[in-house]
């Protein structure tokens, strides 16, 4: 496979099109971390911004939303008015339907001559292979142009291979971007470096000295606006098969030859191909589902899934799964690796716990506790890394008690630290692929996905209720405790 990526020369200019322009993501993510690479310098000096809506607006409309919008997302220390107002004039509006390919003449009337093109389609999945289409019949692709692909890429394998035969039909494999923005977070690309980077782990990061894995993206909130795309799609689709297995493949591959996208690439889907596939028995036994019911969060009453704006009454999505996964290779032989997503869960949490095998006997006769070794790598809401390990209490004997080593990202570097969108939007426009899944991954998540989900299916049986603001149904922790671990929130 070539690993050559679009090389565009440093002259040319660069027009940077946004389809759902003034959408949600747009306005949240997409274009505070585009300010913020202006704000420092990382943005080619000829860059426009093209955000592209249905909305009947002119230029003048679509800056005075954005300035309603925009800044609240932005953090108050980084905006100032001179580096803002010179953000606004590198904004630019069209307004077009995406579905109408002669509303493209009008794109390509604003787009700067010879310029390179990212095209970041901001939409639902539905409209990406229209959208492709409609960019090739009005000659707006060429060598250098890029596409960037949001979440969820497909429902199921099948709709995942059609969407990649179908964009891949106007655009080259390495110029297509499948963005995962937890694969742009500091901490992730860190743990690259702890494991590879570092000897001390390399030797123990291996059964039989790792007990197990633990891997949470806990959300606080419910599904909010969002709830017409989130029922039917549910936590497996919007979570694990993206998200918790990118990760699990940062954890658990071997060393690539290089840090060469395609070698870092192949790693990570040997991981996804060595998953051991579930049964049927498998489902029933390693699996949990769960719904939120009515609670308390963040301290606020919350109602339950099924009385959220927009959801059908009877509906069995899912919005909390746990489940239990192993990898079929010898470096991971027996050790269970547990995911866990859910929505309105107690805290907003991502963090991945890797917990060392117990002593096989201690000579610690006053500390009859086990002592617990633990890597704990914390990717949200904070960023750090933490080691626990065991001490002695001060005074006399021997009780032992478990104390922590830490390493604060966030203060451990003066330098400043961008978010996960602005660091992987600045990759899309150097062209590097790294940290973006390659096609073969995403198919290869879904080959062990769509099995659990089918599994479901045929159990037929409603998702385990759990109170909003608690850490999930009760069988996740029973899940934990029949291979003798816990979460690290009950330990």
């Amino acid at each position: 496979m070539s690993t050559s990526t679009p090389s565009p020369a440093a002259a040319s200019p660069l027009d940077l099109v946004i389809f759902g322009g003034v959408g949600d993501l747009s306005v949240r993510k997409l274009l505070p971390a585009l300010y913020m690479a202006h704000l420092h310098n990382n943005l080619p000096p000829s860059t426009r911004i093209h955000a592209l809506g249905r909305q009947p607006w002119d230029r003048a409309a679509f800056v005075e939303f954005i300035q309603e919008k925009v800044p609240g997302f932005i953090e108050a220390k980084a905006y100032n008015m001179a580096s803002w107002q010179g953000f606004l004039e590198r904004l630019d509006y069209v307004a077009l339907d995406a579905t109408q390919a002669p509303d493209y003449a009008a794109l390509g009337a604003a787009l700067q001559p010879g310029s390179d093109r990212v095209y970041y389609l901001a939409t639902a999945p539905s409209l990406f292979v229209g959208i492709c289409a409609n960019l090739a019949g009005a000659n707006l692709i060429d060598a250098n142009s890029r596409v960037v692909l949001e979440k969820p890429l497909g429902h199921d394998l099948a709709s995942a291979r059609q969407i990649n035969d179908d964009v891949g039909q106007y655009f080259q494999e390495q110029q297509i971007f499948r963005i995962d923005h937890y694969l742009g977070k500091e901490t992730v690309q860190n743990l690259m470096v702890l494991r590879f980077g570092n000897t001390i782990f390399e030797p123990l990061w291996r059964s039989p000295y790792i007990k197990s894995v633990q891997i949470t993206v806990a959300e606080s909130v419910g599904v909010g606006s969002r709830a017409g795309f989130y029922d039917g799609t549910g936590a497996m689709r919007d979570m694990v098969q993206n998200h918790l297995l990118q990760l699990l493949c940062i954890v658990a591959m071997e060393p690539p030859v290089s840090l060469d996208p395609d070698a870092v690439r192949d790693e990570k889907l040997k991981v996804l191909r060595s998953l051991r596939p579930m049964t049927m028995a498998d489902v029933a036994k390693d699996t949990v589902r769960g719904q939120y019911v009515a609670g308390a969060a963040n301290g606020d009453a919350a109602v339950g899934y099924l009385q959220e704006a927009n959801i059908p009454h009877h509906s069995s999505t899912e919005t909390f799964v746990a489940l239990k996964a192993h990898i079929n290779n010898w470096r991971w032989a027996n050790v269970p690796i547990f995911l866990r997503t859910g929505k309105r869960m107690a805290a907003r949490q991502s963090e991945i716990v890797i917990e060392f095998a117990d002593l096989p006997f201690t000579i610690f006769q006053d500390s009859p506790r086990q002592s617990v070794n633990r890597l704990m790598i914390r990717l949200q809401p904070e960023e750090h890394i933490q080691l626990q390990m065991m001490a002695k209490e001060p005074g006399s004997g021997m009780k032992l008690r478990p104390v922590s080593l830490n390493l604060d990202l966030e203060t451990a570097f003066s330098e400043r630290r961008a978010e996960a969108y602005e660091r992987l939007l600045i990759d899309v426009i150097k062209g590097r692929l790294t940290h973006f899944m390659r096609r073969d991954e995403l198919e290869a998540a879904w080959t062990w996905v769509e099995p659990i989900i089918n599994g479901w299916q045929q159990l037929n049986e409603k998702p385990k209720a759990y109170t909003a603001g608690s850490w999930g149904p009760a069988a996740s922790s029973a899940l934990m405790a029949r291979e003798g671990s816990s979460w690290v929130e009950e330990s």
